[in-house]
C-alpha cells in the first residue's frame, strides 16, 4: 500500500517544478530542484519496500493566505499520510514590499485552520511543520533588523502550533546560523530567503533527522 508524503509551501518548496495536468507525464520534473526532491530521492532509494509516493504542491510567492486558498484541492484531496509544510517567508516579503503579508496573529489563525481541516479529514495524519528562516544576504541584509523583526514572530507561531497539534517540528534558523560559522551566509542562502543547493541539502537533512520516528 502506498504511503503518501506531501510537501506544501512556497517557492522554497516549489523548486521550479512543472505544474498542471498536461505535465504530469514528465516524471523528471514533478518534485522541483530543492529539499523535497532530495528527500524523495533519499527515502525512495533507501525504502523501496515502503511504497512511498511523493507529491510537491509548493507554489512560488504564496503567502499563508494563498496556501489556505488552495488547501482543499492541493492538500486535503491529496489524502496524504504525512504532510510537510514550510511557510512564512512570503508573508514577510509582502509586508516589506506591498504591505499585504499577514500579521503574526492572522498568520497563526490561518495556519491553524489548515491544520484543523487536515486532521478533520484524516485524524491519523502525521504533520511536519518547518520553521521559516532568513540570513543576512542581499536585500535582506540591507534591512536585516526589519526582516528579523518580521520573521521571528512567525517562527514563534509555527513552534506554538507544532506544540498545540503535537506535530514534528523542524528547526532551521539556528542550524543555518551555526553553519555561518563555517561558511558565509551566501553559501547557504543566496538571497537571504532561498537556499542554495547546499542549503537545500541542509534543509533535507534536518527534515529527515526530525521525521525519522514517523517514517
Amino acid at each position: 500500500m502506498e504511503k503518501v508524503i506531501l510537501f506544501q509551501g512556497d517557492s522554497i518548496t516549489d523548486g521550479n517544478r512543472l505544474k498542471g495536468k498536461e505535465n504530469e507525464w514528465d516524471l523528471n520534473h514533478q518534485m522541483g530542484h530543492g529539499y523535497a526532491y532530495i528527500i524523495n530521492a533519499l527515502l525512495g532509494e533507501k525504502y523501496p519496500e515502503k511504497y512511498y509516493k511523493f507529491y510537491n504542491r509548493g507554489i512560488t510567492a504564496n503567502r499563508i493566505v494563498d496556501i489556505y486558498g488552495r488547501w482543499v484541492e492541493d492538500s486535503i484531496q491529496m489524502k496524504p499520510d504525512i504532510l510537510s509544510v514550510l511557510a512564512g517567508i512570503n508573508d514577510c516579503w509582502f509586508t516589506v514590499h506591498e504591505k499585504s503579508g499577514s500579521s503574526p496573529e492572522r498568520f497563526k489563525k490561518i495556519y491553524r485552520l489548515m491544520l484543523e481541516e487536515s486532521l478533520e479529514a484524516n485524524p491519523d495524519l502525521k504533520i511536519v511543520l518547518c520553521e521559516p528562516f532568513i540570513l543576512p544576504v542581499g536585500d535582506v541584509k540591507k534591512e536585516f533588523d526589519l526582516w528579523k523583526g518580521l520573521v521571528t514572530p512567525l517562527q514563534e507561531k509555527v513552534r506554538e502550533l507544532s506544540e498545540e497539534f503535537h506535530t514534528v517540528f523542524v528547526p532551521l534558523q539556528d542550524k543555518f546560523n551555526e553553519l555561518c560559522e563555517v561558511r558565509e551566509p551566501s553559501y547557504w542562502i543566496w538571497d537571504g530567503m532561498h537556499p542554495t543547493v547546499c542549503g537545500h541539502q541542509v534543509l533535507a537533512k534536518q527534515w529527515l533527522e526530525c521525521t525519522k520516528d514517523i517514517l
